[in-house]
């Protein structure tokens, strides 16, 4: 089943960020949950990160959330708000 994880970032957290991030980067490496598709979230003109985005695969929720609660930017108070919602895969353009 698929799940989208949208993560916004709290305000001022950008140096908190940047220190977490290699531990984050290595944690994503252990391959704790099937990555379909990530990456940060931006300023409209791309310049500033504000958040996270994944779209993963997992049995259920129960594993999302552990993957969730596993990640060093969790750790690091990085974001402000967490949501996880189910996803339908309607159109695929790849």
């Amino acid at each position: 089943m698929l799940f989208l994880i949208y993560c916004i970032d709290r305000p001022g957290s950008a140096e908190a960020r940047a220190a977490a991030m290699q531990p984050h980067i290595d944690y994503l490496a252990t391959g704790p949950i099937k990555i379909v598709m990530s990456g940060p979230l931006t300023s409209d003109d791309g310049g500033t990160v504000i958040g996270s985005l994944y779209l993963v695969e997992a049995a259920n929720r129960a594993e999302v959330e552990k993957f969730q609660n596993n990640d060093p930017l969790v750790a690091a108070d990085i974001w402000e708000t967490i949501e996880v919602r189910a996803f339908n895969k309607r159109i695929d353009n790849r």
